[in-house]
């Protein structure tokens, strides 16, 4: 069980960066982190994929305090999810015209959501983000909901300080990214041996 477990998590993550660089390249706004590290890579002068990591590296070390225990997942969100995301990106060229983007776009928001299923459905560790948010949650009593969206609207009113992307797509993924992962997470999900009786 395992190795399907390893194979889902990096072929979730490796789709994950896939898809964010095909939204970026989309131009037509990102999602809330995105638009976080899009404007931290501008102002930094590094690659927003080192930015990801970067970012991801510094998230986990919020884990200390609120005594989080990461996962191979986890480490495996950190190192790979920006690496994918730049190396799309040396390979992907821009997106030109009316119809182009937007079919980018839609493509790249509903493979975001397979790939978080994906790697969510392996159940080897949330990522840096995700894990911060549940942290926060269970150490202050507040909802996931209410945590995740005061976590996304900061990183987003930074990121558009600092001069990241917020367009249509940054709506259209706040509004279907969670309904997505939800339809794809139970077809994918390997069951814990464990939880069997």
């Amino acid at each position: 069980m395992m190795p399907r477990r390893l194979l889902q998590l990096f072929i979730g993550l490796l789709l994950y960066g896939a898809s964010m660089a095909l939204m970026l390249r989309a131009a037509l706004g990102l999602d809330p982190w995105d638009v976080f590290h899009q404007g931290l890579a501008t102002q930094a002068d590094l690659s927003i994929g080192k930015v990801v990591n970067l970012v991801g590296l510094a998230v986990l070390l919020l884990w200390i305090p609120l005594k989080q225990r990461p996962g191979i997942g986890t480490v495996a969100n950190v190192i790979l999810i920006g690496t994918a995301m730049d190396l799309t990106l040396s390979v992907l060229p821009a997106i030109e015209g009316l119809a182009l983007p937007v079919a980018a776009l839609l493509f790249s928001v509903v493979a975001n959501g397979i790939a978080g299923a994906l790697y969510i459905g392996a159940g080897l560790g949330p990522g840096p983000r995700d894990g911060l948010m549940t942290g926060l949650a269970r150490r202050t009593g507040w909802s996931l909901r209410l945590v995740r969206t005061g976590i996304e609207l900061t990183v987003l009113g930074f990121g558009w300080l600092l001069g990241g992307t917020v367009g249509v797509g940054t709506l259209l993924y706040a509004f279907t990214i969670g309904p997505l992962v939800q339809i794809f997470l139970p077809m994918v999900t390997i069951p814990d041996p464990k939880s069997n009786t």
